[in-house]
Formats: C-alpha cells, sequence, structure tokens
C-alpha cells in the first residue's frame, strides 16, 4: 500500500478517536455505529480514488459522493434506492430543522434523535474528509488538529461544568498517532537511515530530532490533561475539592457542592450537613404554599431512582400547557396564583424551581425550555444563579373521596408500562402484599403504602444510616426504618410501583422559613425528595412520606396527612390542598416525551421559513446533481467515444460482397478500400480501449493476430467472444499488411459480442471501473495533460530564450 493510501486510513482512525467527545454528548451509541459506518465510507472512496490514481479534485468529490450516499442509507427519506433524490434533500433540510429545535429542547446527555444524529454524522464526515485531504493530498497533517479541535468543542460549548477528561485524551493521542505516520511516510520517501557505522536503522526507530518532539508532543498532553485537575479553579479542580467539606446541598440529595443537587434517590447513604446557605426568596400570594419542585428522577434501579433528560419546547416557543383546559381535569376546581422568585448566587444549577402546574414564566434571563410532563424548568446553557423570575400557578383542589374515584389503568396503558418497572425483590413484593390486601381502589392501596412509613410501624428520621449487612438497599431500609428524605421517597414509590400503580420521585425544596406574611427563605436544609403518583384523571399526585418532624417548612395534605399525628387534621386554611399534576394527565403527553417539540408553534415556524427551505433544499440538490455529473463524466465520455466509432462508419454493403439484408449501421467494411481500412482500424482501437478497461496487458510489440491469440487465452472466452475476438485480429492485419482489406463483414456486433465475453469473465470491482471510470479514458486525459504540460513547459523555455537575447547584461558585456 502506498504512502498516501496508508496516510488516509490513519487519518480516517484519527477522526474517529476524535469524535470521542460526542460520548458525553448523547445517551446511547447509536451515533458511534452510524459515524463509523460514514467514515469506513469516505476512507473506502480515498482509497478507490487513489489506486484509480484520480486527481486531487476527483479524490475530493469522491470522498463526497461517499458521505451522501452514506447519509441516504442512514438517514432515508423512504423515496429513494441507494442513491439520493430530491425528496431525501428536503427529508436532510428537515432533519437540520429538527436539530436546531432539538438543540433548545434537550440537555445532555440527548436522546437518539434523528435530527441530531444527522447533524453529528454530517460534521464528522466533514471533518474527516478535511482531515484526509490535509493529511494524504496536501501534506499538512498538522493543520488537521484545527477540525478535531472544532469536535471537541462542542461539549466545551455545551457542558456548564468543565468537559470530562478521557475524550480529549482519545483526540489527542489520534492527533499523535497521524503526526507519527506522516513523519515515518517522509521517511521511507526519502529513502534508507544509517547510523555513523554503516548500521541500518529501522524506519520505526526515531531519530534524536523527531523523539525529542515526540517526548514534548506526550509531555503537552499530560500537562494539559493534568495540570486543569490539580491547579484550583473558580468551579474547582483536584486540590480544591479536597479542601472542600463533603457536606452536600440538601436533606441527602447528593453530596459535592458548587450549589448543585445530584437528582439520585439513593436508598443508602449518610449525610452531613455543617452549614446553612441561603439558596433563594420566594414571594407567592398563596397563604400555604407547598413545595417548589425542580426535578424528576424515574429510572428504577437496585440503588434507587435516577433521572432521565427533560425535553420541551422553549418558553418563548409557545403558552405553557393549561390543566384548566384538559377534559381529564374538567371536574377539578383551580386557583391561581403568582409567586416571585430570587435565587442566590450559592444555587448554581440548570434546574430553575418553580411551582407545580406553571401557566406562565416571566424575566427569566438566557435560553430556558419547559417539559410538561416532568413539569421540569430546564436550560442546556444558563443556571438559575442570581436570577429572578415569576411564576404564574395553579392549584387544583380535590379530596380523598374524589381520588378514590380514580379507576385502575389499563395494563397495556404506557403509563403503566413506563412507571411500573422494578428490580426483582422478594421481600418488597410481599410487604406490599401485606399491606395491599383487600384494598380496592388505587388511591386507597397508595394511602397504605403511605401509612406504613409511620411511627406506629417503627419508622424514624435520621441522617446517619445503618448498615446493610447482608441484603439489598430497599430490603435493608425497610427494615431498619431509619433514614432520610430521599430513602423514604424512592422506598415508597418502589413499593407503589409494585402495587402496579405508576410512581416517581420528585426533587426540590419545602417551603422554607416565613420572613413576613408572604415571603419564604428557603436553604440548603430546605432541599427535599418526595413521591409523586400517577392517578387516572387527576394526573401526578404528590405524597410526602418523611416523617415531617425531621424536615423544616414540611406540608401536608388532607388525602395525605401526617400519620404520626393522634389525629387526622381536618381541611384547615393551614393545610391547603396540594395540587396533582394536571397538566401531564392526558395519556396522550405521557406517551411521547418529547411532544412539545411537534406542537403548533414549531409548525408556524416552519411554515415562515417554507421558501427559504425550498431554496436550500434546491441548493443542495444542485450542489449534489453537479458532483454526480461531475463523477460521471468519464463514463459519459467513454459510451460517446464507443457511440462516435461506431456511427462514423456505417454504410453499405457492396453489390458484389453482400452482407446482411439492407443497411446496416455500425462498424462495416465497404466496398471502398479506403473505408474498408478505416473501419478496420476504428475496431481494433475500439478493442484496445476495451482490453485497458478491463486491465488486460496491450502489447503494441504485437501483431493483431497474436494480440487476438493471447486475449483469447487470458481471459478464457468462450466459442463466439473467442469468433469475434478472431475476426477483428484478421481484420485489423488485412487493414495493416495485406493489398485488400476485409470487405462486407459486421464488426459492431463483433465488438458487443467481445465486450460481453470480458465482461462476463471480469470481476464485479472490474466491471464497476469498467462502466463508471473506464481507465482508458483516464489513461488518455493524464497522457493529454502530460503533453500539455510538456508544451507548456518547452513554450516557456522558448519565451524564457526569445526574453534573453534582449537582456540588457548582454548589451553591456558587448560594451566592456
Amino acid at each position: 500500500m502506498t504512502g498516501r493510501r496508508r496516510l488516509g486510513l490513519v487519518a480516517a482512525a484519527a477522526t474517529l478517536l476524535a469524535s470521542a467527545p460526542l460520548a458525553t454528548i448523547f445517551d446511547s451509541w447509536t451515533w458511534l455505529l452510524q459515524v463509523l459506518l460514514t467514515v469506513v465510507m469516505i476512507a473506502g472512496a480515498a482509497v478507490l480514488t487513489r489506486t484509480l490514481r484520480f486527481p486531487s479534485w476527483a479524490q475530493a468529490l469522491g470522498m463526497v459522493a461517499a458521505l451522501v450516499v452514506t447519509l441516504t442509507w442512514i438517514f432515508p427519506s423512504g423515496h429513494e434506492l441507494l442513491v439520493p433524490t430530491p425528496a431525501t434533500l428536503a427529508h436532510f433540510g428537515e432533519l437540520i430543522q429538527q436539530a436546531g429545535n432539538d438543540t433548545r429542547s434537550y440537555a445532555v446527555p440527548v436522546p437518539d434523535r434523528d435530527g441530531l444524529l444527522f447533524i453529528a454524522v454530517l460534521g464528522i464526515g466533514v471533518v474527516a474528509i478535511v482531515v484526509d485531504l490535509l493529511t494524504a493530498v496536501f501534506r499538512r497533517p498538522a493543520l488537521s488538529g484545527l477540525p478535531m479541535l472544532a469536535i471537541y468543542s462542542i461539549p466545551v460549548a455545551i457542558y456548564l461544568d468543565s468537559v470530562p477528561v478521557t475524550p480529549f485524551v482519545v483526540g489527542a493521542c489520534g492527533y499523535l498517532w497521524l503526526l507519527v505516520a506522516d513523519n515515518v511516510d517522509r521517511v521511507r520517501r526519502f529513502g534508507r537511515r544509517f547510523t555513523g557505522d554503516g548500521r541500518d536503522v529501522d524506519v520505526w526507530e526515531p531519530s534524536p530530532l523527531a523523539a525529542a518532539g515526540r517526548r514534548l508532543g506526550v509531555a503537552g498532553v499530560l500537562v494539559a490533561v493534568l495540570l486543569p485537575l490539580v491547579v484550583p479553579t473558580v468551579t474547582g479542580g483536584l486540590l480544591s475539592q479536597l479542601t472542600q467539606s463533603g457536606s452536600g446541598v440538601g436533606s441527602g440529595l447528593g453530596k459535592g457542592g458548587n450549589g448543585k443537587i445530584n437528582l439520585f434517590a439513593s436508598l443508602s447513604g449518610q449525610l452531613a450537613q455543617n452549614t446553612t446557605v441561603n439558596l433563594l426568596k420566594v414571594t407567592t400570594t398563596e397563604k400555604d404554599p407547598f413545595y417548589l419542585r425542580f426535578g424528576v428522577a424515574d429510572q428504577l434501579t437496585a440503588e434507587g431512582f435516577g433521572n432521565q433528560p427533560p425535553a420541551g419546547n422553549t418558553l418563548d416557543a409557545g403558552s405553557l400547557p393549561d390543566p384548566r383546559r384538559e377534559s381529564s381535569t374538567a371536574g377539578s376546581t383551580f386557583q391561581q396564583y403568582h409567586a416571585e422568585i430570587e435565587v442566590t448566587d450559592a444555587l448554581r444549577q440548570s434546574l430553575a424551581p418553580l411551582y407545580a402546574n406553571p401557566v406562565g414564566i416571566r424575566d427569566l434571563t438566557g435560553n430556558w425550555a419547559y417539559d410538561p410532563n416532568q413539569q421540569v424548568l430546564y436550560s442546556n446553557r444558563t443556571t438559575t444563579s442570581k436570577q429572578k423570575y415569576s411564576v404564574d400557578y395553579l392549584r387544583p383542589q380535590y379530596t380523598p373521596a374524589e381520588l378514590r374515584t380514580a379507576p385502575e389503568l389499563d395494563r397495556d396503558d404506557p403509563i403503566r408500562r413506563a412507571f411500573t418497572v422494578v428490580p426483582d425483590n422478594d421481600y418488597v413484593d410481599r410487604q406490599v402484599a401485606r399491606i395491599t390486601q383487600g384494598v380496592a381502589t388505587d388511591y386507597d392501596k397508595v394511602r397504605a403504602i403511605y401509612d406504613s412509613f409511620s411511627r406506629k410501624y417503627g419508622f424514624s428520621y435520621s441522617q446517619q444510616t445503618q448498615s446493610t449487612g447482608n441484603f439489598s438497599e430497599i430490603e435493608a431500609f425497610l427494615k431498619n426504618k431509619v433514614g432520610y428524605c430521599q430513602q423514604y421517597a424512592a422506598a415508597m414509590a418502589w413499593m407503589v410501583r409494585a402495587a402496579g400503580i405508576p410512581a416517581r420521585v420528585a426533587f426540590g425544596f419545602t417551603r422554607g422559613t416565613m420572613e413576613d406574611g408572604s415571603t419564604y427563605v428557603i436553604t440548603n436544609r430546605n432541599a427535599h425528595a418526595w413521591t409523586e403518583v400517577y392517578l387516572k384523571g387527576f394526573g401526578w399526585v404528590p405524597f410526602d412520606a418523611t416523617p415531617s418532624a425531621g424536615v423544616a417548612g414540611a406540608a401536608r395534605s388532607d388525602w395525605a396527612p401526617d400519620v404520626d399525628r393522634t389525629a387526622e387534621p381536618s381541611a384547615a386554611p393551614t393545610t391547603a390542598p396540594l395540587p396533582g399534576s394536571s397538566a401531564s394527565a392526558a395519556a396522550g403527553q405521557n406517551q411521547r416525551p418529547d411532544r412539545a417539540n411537534d406542537g403548533g408553534a414549531a409548525a408556524t415556524t416552519v411554515g415562515a421559513g417554507t421558501d427559504q427551505d425550498n431554496w436550500t433544499g434546491l441548493l443542495i440538490f444542485g450542489v449534489i446533481a453537479t458532483l454526480i455529473a461531475l463523477l460521471l463524466v468519464p463514463a459519459l465520455r467513454r459510451v460517446l467515444l464507443r457511440r462516435q466509432r461506431h456511427t462514423a462508419t456505417a454504410g453499405v454493403a457492396e453489390p458484389s460482397e453482400p452482407g446482411p439484408a439492407g443497411a446496416v449501421t455500425g462498424l462495416m467494411v465497404t466496398g471502398e478500400t479506403a473505408r474498408a481500412r478505416e473501419d478496420a482500424h476504428a475496431a481494433w482501437d475500439e478493442l484496445i480501449d476495451t482490453m485497458v478497461d478491463y486491465q488486460i496487458t496491450v502489447d503494441p510489440t504485437e501483431t493483431p493476430r497474436l494480440t487476438a491469440q493471447r486475449l483469447i487465452r487470458e481471459t478464457v472466452l468462450s466459442a463466439e467472444p473467442a469468433a469475434a475476438v478472431e475476426l477483428l485480429g484478421t481484420a485489423e492485419e488485412r487493414a495493416r499488411y495485406a493489398r485488400e482489406p476485409m470487405r462486407g463483414v459486421e464488426l459492431t456486433s463483433a465488438l458487443r459480442q467481445v465486450r460481453g465475453g470480458l465482461s462476463h469473465s471480469a470481476t464485479v470491482r472490474a466491471r464497476v471501473r469498467a462502466v463508471l471510470f473506464p481507465p482508458s479514458i483516464l489513461l488518455g486525459w493524464r497522457l493529454a495533460l502530460s503533453e500539455a504540460g510538456t508544451r507548456t513547459m518547452e513554450a516557456a523555455g522558448r519565451l524564457r530564450e526569445n526574453l534573453a537575447r534582449f537582456n540588457p547584461r548582454r548589451l553591456l558585456t558587448r560594451t566592456r
């Protein structure tokens, strides 16, 4: 394998390594398979075009064509057959527009959305082409680091925190590999190396200068990776983390500072709170507000609940959902309230606190989006630090009697299938079966599980949990009966799911400490987790199973009262009813998390840009059609040349030497001697070009007869093609050496038989090359370019000589 082809393969491998940062953006590995296929196709096109000795521009066009075809295979519109069509290009435009909407709607890691995957594959494909051209064509591999760095800049621009180190290390290794491969190739091209005593030096053995350069490169990468981890920074390095306390922000909501809360409801752990930090201040028109919420965890494992990225429309893309307009909550009465929220610099996260069922959000700075299914307000780039915003929200009014009317969900209901998945645990199943035995309605089952976490049954609040021993996390908690909020929330959600009722864990803040009649101050000690249960017709209804004595600012409702009190409280103003999540009550909204992306607002935006999209699609189609046409130029030139040879010598058989009846088109020897010789020569030229197309050796020193015999012997032609070859050889031999050439013989059909016989005996690769990229045409073009270059150099030499005659120096020399 030549050096350029070898460097092209190394460039492809380096591009794949440089794409490692995409692993931090996507939630799964689908992008890797698609990128791998695309880069392999581009590398294959590069190797093929270089094997055929195409010029540089043709190599670039070949790689672009491979990229377009691969994108068509991976993201088809359903109206094409392997190759792109106008419908395919229009589909590509839709994917690009979808990707633009998704970038504003999804937080990292993003799901496998076709638009985002298309942009990723297209970007990596373009980078692969640029890296290949810089490395193998222009021999500037150092510049290929710029497009590789562009890939790494994507997570840098998206992540609020520092980007993981591993992708940078992987990409840097690919870049160093590319530089080393180019250095080795340059040494090979220069020649063999020897030491002073004449010993042959292996090509991989570095010279002192090259070894020093490689050591400096490796040292630079290590410094770039390790230095940010060690040196204390504003966001915290390794030393900063070692000098900070390990206390988390909130009651059991994860360890780690920087004003962020980990959305994972663990079933085991220790909680330490040494300091109190003010996080936000809330002023609301509601007399007895419930909890502010900012996150949801609905992915259950044996260790607890984790969260999945939210998905929704930006705040300026459309109005928020209004549960008063939902048919599933038509029987509920809603009361609207207004709240002003002021966040301090201590709370720096991408999830904004708000009350459930918001119908209006104003004054938030930055790009924020709302997920109606999770009821989460989130951003990919902006944090809540020093934000001041207002929220209009609704509180539904319903009683335990109304919740008992909620019917059981069907087993095939998508909400039940999604939110009742639990790990296998016999102990939990037995406990749930015992607690809910004889209970009829879903609400009564949830209430029975909720009541079981009371002091009456031995449960208590503590920040120091006991050892799990040999039990599982959930089993240990239910047996030890000691824990804090996230353990209570996760355990209750698990047990409710085991009873066949959808449940999840919500994260947020209790209402905090009242500063005056309507303002509450919320600190890190008010961070909290509780359970949300889905009841058909009411949506997500909250239940806080954590003992209220251990929760600052706890609130209870009449359907989920404080079970540790001796008497169940009545529905007084101090225990105002708590909302169900009516915005997510409709099953259609929960079936597809990305439903908001297909809403009317997005459709309006699309309609406004229809003309621009049409022009963009036509432009893309024109560019791709031009590229395809340029790639088909050699094949078209070969077809035209063959037709010219067939039609230029068309004639009619002489009556004295009759041929086929009537007029016969094609290569036919006429009665005129000169015309007969021309026809025979044209047929022979066509045969020679056909041999070149199928890479059969042509020896100009052989006679036509010997060439025909060798062609039959090497290609093992059948009887009819072999006879046609002999006929063509005899016609050319008679035209060259005999007094009279052959007359009245049909040569066009003979050429067709020979071409069919050679195609039948050749490989698929040879047939494709002979049709699409005929070597006879490419060879002729190369020879023409070489001759043109030679003539240009000769003309330049003559011009230089002529100018030298009028050189003033000659006059000065003669004067002397």
